[in-house]
């Protein structure tokens, strides 16, 4: 053997030695990845922080650290607005509204994925294992096309949630049943068959004062029986209102019938006035804030958790607190079910409901390298233990063998109801004039909300603006 081939032999060894230890040449080639996300601050965001510190090790062998601006939710959309229009690039990602997708991605600064879907089996089999309404909602522009810009960070639904320890009261049991000839709802079961009607009865009958009879002791301080967002803020009262008009029948302007679907004589149909009607009676047996225009889901939700209410409909992602004793004085006594919706005539439950939660978005503008770290960052969150164990901290999944799984049900209360409520959600509006859309809608549903305005006059305002934005944009002809 010639020392020329002993010499190359053991040189071969050595690098083989060297790739397979990961030292030297693997630490001479690892970088640093900066992925800077803007995200809303509330618990889904901050659960997913922690998780990817402790948890995260990027595939590349790249150090890839997740830089997160947690923003308060009233003011996200004007900071991420603001930041992408302003041209400073500074976000890689952001944790998106579905709504905001059609004039983010006309604005050139939300990436579609597609080739990057197309090109990876695990992406690929993650968007396969979705339920199909947060996959329309989160992922696609325009609307329910194959056209994906989005994946599910927090997929999320309008629940109940009750006092049991008031509801399951004895003598508030045989009260109601005396005053309405009906039995009061108490178990997550019998919450899951609350209409609309069973929700106005319960707060005609728990509206108490301060010192009166509440579940046999005084009342500490006044009581009502029911709550729901409606708020002028951001699409606080828009959110609730949709259900409403989708359960009577109405509908909302139907972008994916443009540019033939109208907006005048839809928005503003019979239905959808009988619905906004409805909407507005209940109002009366909420707390006084409501009248203001000013019930936005965190001031719903902090009235239920300081024990002022008895049940309040709010979504999934502020139940943690509602658990929390260190926050919610009600933590021990709450029971969870489906969202009340309108009863057909066949005795069944209408359920439509606007979708919450929001996508997980890329930027037009990051490197090659980020892209890929931000997809591998993306492939691990949707990945099924990663999505269970989110699931078991307090979050959700829209991934159909996650949710399926019988120990799903098990992680939070509220994840009984969780499954049921998927097939009922819809979304609104993907297109680039959406804060247009929603600021009148907002401004006209709150005229209403404080008793300045009727509901056929609200949503014959609503419509005639909205016929004349979107035939002026092309969008209705």
């Amino acid at each position: 053997m010639s020392w020329q081939y002993k010499l190359t032999s053991f040189a071969g060894a050595a690098l083989a030695a060297t790739l397979m230890s990961g030292t030297f040449l693997g630490a001479a080639s690892a970088e640093e990845v900066v992925l800077k996300m803007a995200v809303p601050d509330w618990p889904p965001t901050r659960i997913m922080k922690d998780m990817f510190d402790k948890q995260y090790k990027a595939p590349s062998g790249n150090t890839v650290k997740l830089d997160i601006d947690f923003i308060p939710w009233p003011d996200y959309y004007t900071r991420l607005n603001a930041s992408l229009t302003s041209g400073e690039q500074k976000y890689n990602m952001a944790v998106s509204d579905s709504q905001w997708l059609g004039a983010f991605v006309e604005g050139g600064y939300y990436k579609k994925l597609n080739e990057f879907i197309d090109a990876d089996p695990g992406l690929k089999a993650a968007m396969d294992d979705m339920h199909p309404a947060p996959l329309n909602a989160y992922s696609t522009y325009p609307h329910k096309t194959p056209n994906y810009y989005g994946f599910p960070q927090f997929p999320d639904v309008l629940v109940s949630f009750a006092r049991k320890d008031i509801l399951c009261n004895e003598e508030e049991q045989k009260n109601f049943q005396a005053k309405f000839n009906k039995k009061l709802p108490c178990t997550p079961e019998e919450l899951d068959d609350m209409d609309w009607e069973m929700f106005e009865n319960i707060g005609q009958f728990f509206q108490r004062k301060k010192g009166e009879n509440l579940a046999g002791k005084p009342a500490d301080d006044d009581f009502y029986g029911i709550a729901y967002q409606a708020g002028k803020g951001y699409d606080f009262s828009s959110m609730q209102i949709n259900g409403f008009i989708w359960q009577e029948g109405g509908n909302v302007w139907d972008e994916t019938q443009a540019p033939k679907g109208q907006a005048e004589g839809v928005v503003n149909s019979p239905e959808a006035v009988k619905a906004l009607d409805h909407y507005l009676r209940l109002i009366q047996y909420m707390p006084p804030v409501a009248k203001t225009g000013t019930m936005d889901i965190f001031k719903s939700d902090e009235l239920f958790r300081e024990g002022k209410v008895a049940i309040n409909i709010d979504w999934i992602g502020l139940g943690e607190a509602s658990l929390d004793p260190k926050t919610s004085k009600v933590s021990d006594k709450i029971a969870f079910g489906l969202m009340p919706g309108t009863r057909g005539a066949d005795g069944k439950i209408i359920r439509w409901s606007n979708i919450g939660g929001q996508p997980f978005v890329l930027m037009t503008w990051n490197t090659d390298t980020q892209t890929k770290e931000a997809l591998d960052f993306v492939k691990w969150w949707l990945s099924k233990p990663v999505q269970t164990e989110y699931a078991s901290k307090g979050g959700q999944s829209a991934i159909k063998s996650v949710y399926s799984d019988p120990a799903y049900v098990t992680f939070r209360p509220w994840n009984r109801a969780w499954a049921g409520s998927l097939d009922w959600q819809k979304d609104v509006w993907h297109v680039p004039q959406f804060f247009e859309l929603l600021t009148q809608q907002q401004d006209q549903f709150d005229l209403a909300i404080t008793g300045k305005q009727d509901a056929k006059t609200t949503l014959d305002n609503i419509a005639k603006f909205q016929q004349n934005l979107l035939s002026e944009a092309g969008l209705i002809q």
